[in-house]
């Protein structure tokens, strides 16, 4: 055989491979790659022979291209990774080992989810970088990186595609005039020593379809990866849901001949006189006597007037009405003098409403803080200008002069409309003897709240509606709340009645953390708090009233401002401190201060008269008929109150 020296390619002095001599069949000479024990040793040999002959300018063009084929080394470790519900919390370091960086700007760091599914999109989440608090702080200042992902809401405001997905980590370094990038599985997690997995459900919901899906999230020690799997659990349309002990709600078309039906039954019964009398209590989203209902229907009855009250009540916007309540229903509104909501009630906006009655919305919130109905017009969810809705109220009840505009743009119809006469259930506040029993009696019911200092969460629902409405718990660090605050406080959760999904607590916490979103006047509920955490929630409205700290925690903000808008600059508006991550919002609970001169700039604007007889000045209206002498010219300068007690109650 012919002994030939082999040479080494690019290739094989770059990955430290050395060439040796076969023979094959033919007996011709065959180069073949064997691996070396001593690689960097054999790569230096191996460029300074490829190199023999070169011009500078060709070594200089040869070791750029080399460095471009460069796989550069990454440490990185986990150092916490902390669940709640969907929301995950993570925090680590990783950084080039060979490349110190002390520019903040020349390092960035992301969370990189990548579908085995080549039509699923890659999911990308920036990392924030922070300054190292480890031994290599001096070395790598900025290794250490922070970030918060929320699976409910990473495709488009959605729950994660459905899919199988390695979560890796990509670091980018501005290295040698270029940026440099690898992506790599996240690393050790000293603080774990064998696989685990967290599993929890996503929610998402629309008019049209509510979804329910699986999420499951595994940690591998020994190939230091993470694997993310998300699964549909349940489709349905909300429409065919159960609601309480109603049955299903009807479908599409029953529902299209219940509302033929009812309007025609309108008609017929708009031939009869207007009973002068007659007040009627429209409401689709609370089913007892509570609210503004309550201390209206209270005063009415204390005066022992000789009118005549119904009330028609639902809990629900979805529970069904029968053919023969929306007859009575239909009769009721043609005939009555006084119809009365107190919020969104679709069956009746189609409806000419008969020129000697009066639609009276009560409204249940107070004040002007999100927008709604028309002003939000364009915006996610919002209307159409040629809906219906709200379009055919009489009469609307505001608490200032400095906020009819605000009704009359939300609702569609004329600041004349609007009386800035107040919310007759701020009454309450006002009354010592009945706050005193108020508390008495909650003390009793609620008797885990004895000896402690009580912080009330009441914030209010995400989405468009009763069909949509959801809230993000994930946003909030119940384990971090409950280390924080357990020995001196007890925290009431007060949920929307509209929000679907439910918070996921651990019940190792259940002596903290306790639900009373059941208890349906969240009034009474304000009386016994120490401090309120909300968020965008007219609450803020009410409890302003009794001069005690608040806490607006909104994470969220930039999203809700551009889904939901406010009526007034977020920041000038709120009549509390601000938090926008749990770690501030214990922050300030711990501080319970209030800011008396914003508070009371605060109620001197969304608050005309604060004398807790609102509830007589309107009776005293509807006695008198005085609806029909107010000037639609004149500006209206009086206020309303409540009154309590939730004895003989009537509905549908």
């Amino acid at each position: 055989m012919k002994n030939e020296q082999s040479t080494l390619t690019e290739k094989q002095a770059v990955e430290g491979l050395q060439p040796d001599i076969d023979v094959n069949n033919e007996g011709e000479n065959k180069i073949i790659d064997v691996p070396i024990v001593n690689k960097k040793e054999f790569v230096v040999t191996g460029l300074m022979s490829m190199l023999l002959g070169k011009t500078n300018n060709e070594v200089k063009e040869f070791m750029k291209q080399l460095d471009n084929k460069k796989e550069f080394l990454v440490h990185r470790q986990i150092q916490s990774m902390h669940f709640n519900g969907s929301f995950l919390s993570i925090k680590g370091e990783a950084y080039f080992s060979d490349y110190p960086e002390k520019d903040v700007h020349k390092i960035t760091k992301k969370l990189i989810l990548t579908s085995r599914d080549e039509e699923i999109e890659t999911v990308e989440i920036a990392l924030k970088n922070e300054q190292s608090t480890t031994a290599i702080a001096s070395k790598y200042p900025y290794a250490a990186y922070s970030g918060e992902v929320d699976f409910q809401k990473l495709s488009e405001g959605l729950p994660l595609a459905v899919g199988q997905y390695d979560m890796m980590l990509e670091i980018s370094q501005y290295i040698a005039g270029e940026w440099q990038k690898q992506n790599v599985t996240l690393g050790t997690y000293d603080k774990v020593k064998t696989n685990f997995v967290h599993s929890t459900t996503m929610q998402s919901y629309s008019s049209r379809s509510n979804k329910k899906f699986k999420l499951t999230i595994s940690y591998n020690v020994i190939s230091e990866g993470v694997r993310v799997v998300s699964k549909k659990l349940a489709e349905v349309d909300p429409l065919d849901m159960v609601t309480g002990n109603q049955g299903p709600t009807d479908n599409r078309i029953v529902t299209g001949i219940k509302n033929r039906f009812f309007r025609l039954a309108y008609k017929m019964h708009s031939l009869l006189p207007v009973k002068n009398k007659n007040i009627s209590f429209l409401s689709d989203s609370r089913n007892d006597i509570s609210g503004n209902f309550e201390y209206i229907y209270e005063e009415i009855k204390k005066r022992q007037s000789d009118f005549k009250l119904a009330f028609y009540l639902k809990g629900s916007i979805k529970q069904d009405k029968s053919f023969a309540e929306l007859n009575t229903l239909a009769k009721a509104i043609a005939t009555s003098k006084y119809i009365m909501v107190d919020d969104f009630y679709p069956l009746i906006y189609p409806l000419k409403i008969r020129k000697n009655s009066e639609l009276i919305q009560v409204w249940h919130a107070v004040g002007a803080f999100k927008t709604f109905g028309y002003s939000r017009v364009g915006m996610p969810g919002g209307p159409k200008l040629t809906s219906k809705n709200h379009r055919n109220y009489t009469k609307v009840l505001v608490s200032s002069k400095n906020i009819v505009n605000k009704y009359a743009e939300g609702f569609g119809i004329a600041e004349s409309a609007v009386i800035p006469i107040g919310a007759p259930r701020t009454d309450l506040f006002f009354d010592e003897v009945r706050k005193k029993e108020i508390v008495d009696r909650l003390h009793e019911e609620l008797p885990f709240i004895n000896g402690k200092k009580v912080i009330l969460f009441a914030p209010t629902f995400r989405g468009n509606g009763q069909q949509t409405a959801y809230y993000p718990f994930g946003m909030i660090n119940f384990k971090e709340i409950y280390e924080a605050l357990k020995n001196e406080y007890v925290f009431l959760l007060k949920i929307h009645p509209f929000v679907q999904n439910k918070p996921e607590i651990p019940y190792e916490y259940d002596n903290f953390f306790y639900d009373v979103s059941e208890y349906r006047e969240i009034n009474d509920l304000l009386l016994i708090s120490d401090q309120l955490v909300t968020d965008y929630s007219s609450v803020c409205f009410e409890y302003a009233l009794l001069n005690k700290p608040m806490v607006f925690f909104s994470p969220d903000l930039g999203e809700y401002m551009s889904d939901r808008d406010f009526y007034y600059d977020y920041f000038d508006f709120i009549p509390g401190s601000y938090a926008s991550n749990t770690t501030m919002l214990i922050e300030k609970l711990k501080k319970e201060s209030v800011d008396t001169k914003r508070l009371e700039t605060f109620k001197d604007y969304f608050f005309d008269d604060l004398d807790g007889k609102v509830s007589e000045r309107f009776v005293d209206i509807l006695m008198t008929d005085g609806f029909a002498d107010v000037d639609e010219e004149v500006e209206v300068e009086q206020i309303w109150g409540s009154v309590d007690n939730k004895n003989n109650k009537k509905g549908v």
